[in-house]
């Protein structure tokens, strides 16, 4: 088997160009570089360097070898990290989201010293990545994902509602639709996850005034007749609202069936006993819906 180093001085010295700066980009001599490229073309038994006086460059056949050296070396800094992530997590039960609701639960849970809840989300895409890697022991997502590897466990509903000033004529209603809000202007806040692009298509004649801070948010709702949005899990929007402040506007589930996001647990099979628990204690701390 050939030593790493080797490996790291043929794919250091294809970039470099030379004997000298591939030396000090390793912190090494010159004369260390010189031997290990001696010992590497020994080991593999081919001819990877063109010797001129004052001058080494690579053969193409060097150049295949640094190529296929820097694979090895990737693949081995994906074995090492995938080892101590799932020696951690085996000790540890990391938590993480694709969407901020789930994470709002999560975090007014009293939580077992144990678990470490990441509170910035996740890619959608890299849930079978983030599971398989052993960065995450648990995914919270909309996603109900079920394959050889990887199961999912319904945990509960998101419901998103809108704050209509309680004069308008549709704050008499119980629910509302989309179609119902078409020409209504919007306060809201940036990230709100996949919320975004559903209200945005869903209600597509409608004006958003996008916050980035949620306090500049709080302000607006707090002094001007806005509609906003929440959900049955951020009822004032993910924002600090005193709940016992007047407040001019009621709150109406829409009906529409977008509206409604099933959230789900993804873990990866063996791991269904040492999330067990976590997720029990989340199902019975879930909101209920505005139904």
């Amino acid at each position: 088997m050939i030593d790493n180093y080797l490996l790291e001085e043929l794919v250091t010295f294809s970039k470099a160009g030379t004997l000298m700066e591939t030396a000090q980009m390793l912190h090494v001599t010159q004369p260390t570089i010189t031997r290990g490229m001696q010992k590497l073309e020994s080991e593999l038994g081919a001819h990877l360097f063109d010797r001129q006086p004052n001058k080494i460059t690579l053969t193409e056949t060097g150049k295949m070898a640094a190529k296929e050296a820097n694979k090895l070396i990737q693949v081995n800094e994906s074995a090492i990290t995938r080892i101590q992530n799932f020696d951690r997590n085996q000790r540890v039960i990391r938590i993480g989201s694709t969407l901020p609701g789930p994470l709002f639960v999560v975090n007014s849970i009293d939580l077992p010293s144990n678990i470490q809840v990441n509170d910035k989300q996740i890619e959608s895409t890299t849930i079978h990545d983030a599971l398989n890697h052993a960065n995450y022991t648990l995914v919270l997502s909309n996603q109900n994902i079920s394959n050889n590897t990887i199961d999912s466990q319904y945990i509960g509903t998101e419901q998103l509602a809108v704050n209509l000033n309680k004069f308008m004529i549709q704050a008499n209603q119980t629910s509302i639709k989309f179609s119902e809000l078409h020409d209504l202007s919007f306060v809201i806040l940036s990230n709100i996850g996949l919320w975004r692009d559903i209200v945005q298509k869903s209600i597509p004649k409608a004006k958003f005034f996008y916050q980035e801070q949620q306090e500049a948010f709080s302000e607006i709702t707090r002094y001007s007749d806005f509609p906003y949005f929440s959900t049955n899990i951020l009822r004032t929007g993910s924002i600090n609202i005193d709940s016992d402040r007047s407040d001019t506007r009621v709150r109406i589930p829409i009906s529409d069936d977008n509206a409604k996001m099933p959230i789900y647990a993804n873990y990866l099979k063996p791991e269904k006993t040492r999330v067990n628990v976590f997720i029990k204690q989340l199902i019975s701390n879930w909101p209920a819906d505005f139904d």
